[in-house]
């Protein structure tokens, strides 16, 4: 293991491989600061450049270009109270008025300073987890890896709440949209509705550039013309200062600690790490009363614990195959492009490649900080860049990338019709996450399940009789049921007011 980590920090510290971090780390934040494009949006259209690179070379672009996606979106919710990315919705509350304040510099300082530190702290438990984590699931057999295949999907769907059913049918739907062509289990052709081309069924990555890239440039066509007012942060100090770092040390670090957690736990996402964690800091501020009015541990806790969820959700990713996040989920299909197979085996037989993921994420943190710090000014306007301009380029991005995965037009009209599909659920409220997980690992799920009913003879009992797939049924079974639990238990609660409310009513008649 020392020589692989050794081959992996030579392999990142090149000419090369900075180059590739620091352009993942600029294009990241550049997206993460222009309202309505998202991460998973340039990371799903970087996929086709990677397609000449080595496994860790692919890995340093993309892993970059998450933690710039996140790290982005603070400039335009401090400037322009409008978040470059749904992480940064709570940095808004404080950022936004701090600016309105006169203290925009301030503001971005603080907030480049948090985004430095939670990434780092969350890297830290990125090292010291991921190893024990990958090591116990070596130990799992086919029905094992059935069963945390399910829980996965289980996971993604009930961090939704009462969205609870619209996670399941969008994993479902995942699942189905995997099906046509070679079934992995019996290698028959299936479901192609008579068309040659889906002999090989969906490709991943016109689905993926479909549903995040397609779906939101539709979105931003029917939003052109929405307009708000910018702060100019011209002779401001984007420098964060010593006294800085140790007055907000410990609200930075109990941030990055919630976000690290969160991120670990699949589906929740950063907005989720930035939510908790700004509630936390708010509990425990000698002035709860400032947030929402310029709050600097406000912005230090959003900032903090949202940068911090990156690390946490890569985790699950590189020890286990369980992507933590939408992004996290295109990345487990960047693995899959490469001819790699995710899960706990990847780290026995490609560990340069999972210390090539870590060592690339603790550089491209530094390098996010370096960048923000630098270049803050002329990323600030960004925002004045027509949409008109901005998005036929991001299409003929969409169009070329999918037609290159085979030079035939049939991915490309797949990329639109996912770009439909994409954006239709986003407009019912339907999350895409699970969709993902569901194209991703349904076909590894169908895969290990047959290889254990080979093995036991086509007995279905091995989920049930042995402990870990045992466990995993019932923390899946466990998940599902406690919202719906809670669900009908507020029902009542919900339900006395009302009624005592109507006999209030009566009375006063």
């Amino acid at each position: 293991m020392e020589e692989s980590a050794s081959l992996a920090i030579e392999a990142i510290f090149t000419v090369k491989g900075l180059f590739l971090i620091l352009i993942g780390t600029s294009l990241g934040i550049t997206v993460g600061a222009i309202p309505g494009l998202t991460g998973a949006m340039v990371i799903a259209l970087a996929l086709p450049l990677t397609y000449t690179m080595e496994a860790g070379q692919a890995m340093m672009l993309l892993v970059s270009m998450y933690v710039g996606s996140i790290s982005g979106g603070l400039i335009t919710a401090t400037l322009m109270r409008m978040p470059g990315t749904p992480a940064s919705v709570m940095t808004t509350l404080d950022g936004y008025p701090m600016s309105k304040n006169g203290q925009p510099g301030r503001a971005l300082s603080l907030g480049i300073m948090a985004s430095f530190a939670g990434g780092m702290i969350s890297w830290l438990f990125l090292i010291a987890l991921s190893k024990p984590m990958a090591d116990l699931s070596t130990k799992f057999g086919p029905f094992e890896f059935f069963s945390l295949v399910m829980m996965a999907l289980v996971l993604i769907a009930s961090v939704g709440g009462s969205l609870i059913s619209a996670s399941l049918f969008s994993g479902l739907l995942g699942i189905l949209c995997a099906m046509p062509g070679v079934s992995e289990a019996t290698g028959e052709v299936r479901m192609t509705l008579g068309l040659v081309e889906l002999n090989d069924g969906f490709k991943l990555l016109p689905v993926l550039i479909g549903l995040f890239a397609v779906s939101q440039v539709i979105n931003e066509v029917l939003n052109l013309d929405s307009k708000v007012e910018q702060i100019s942060v011209e002779n401001q100090r984007v420098i964060p200062s010593l006294a800085d770092w140790s007055r907000h040390g410990v609200n930075m670090i109990r941030s990055a600690l919630i976000g690290t957690w969160i991120g670990i736990l699949p589906g929740i996402g950063a907005n989720i790490g930035s939510v908790a964690a700004y509630s936390a800091a708010r509990s425990c501020s000698k002035k709860p009363e400032k947030f929402g009015h310029g709050s600097e541990e406000g912005i230090i806790a959003s900032e903090s614990a949202n940068n911090a969820t990156v690390g946490g959700a890569l985790i699950p990713l590189v020890a286990m195959g369980i992507p933590g996040s939408v992004i996290d989920a295109i990345l487990l299909g960047a693995l899959v492009l490469h001819g790699l197979q995710p899960g706990p085996l990847l780290f026995k037989q490609e560990p340069q490649l999972i210390y090539t993921i870590m060592g690339t994420y603790a550089v491209a943190n530094v390098a996010m900080f370096l960048v923000l710090v630098l270049a803050v000014r002329w990323l600030a306007r960004l925002v004045e860049v027509p949409k008109s301009f901005l998005l036929p380029v991001i299409l003929t991005f969409c169009v070329v990338g999918s037609y290159s995965l085979g030079n035939r037009m049939f991915d490309v009209w797949v990329m639109l019709g996912f770009g439909l599909v994409g954006f239709g659920m986003d407009c019912s409220k339907i999350p895409l996450a699970p969709f993902v997980i569901g194209f991703v690992l349904g076909p590894i799920a169908e895969k290990n399940l047959c290889e254990g009913l080979m093995s036991s003879g086509g007995s279905y009992l091995p989920l049930v009789t042995r402990p870990m797939s045992l466990i995993f049924l019932l923390l899946s079974a466990a998940m599902l049921a406690i919202p719906l639990v809670k669900k009908r238990a507020q029902s009542p609660v919900d339900e006395a007011p009302a009624s005592a409310r109507d006999d209030s009513a009566r009375d006063e008649l």
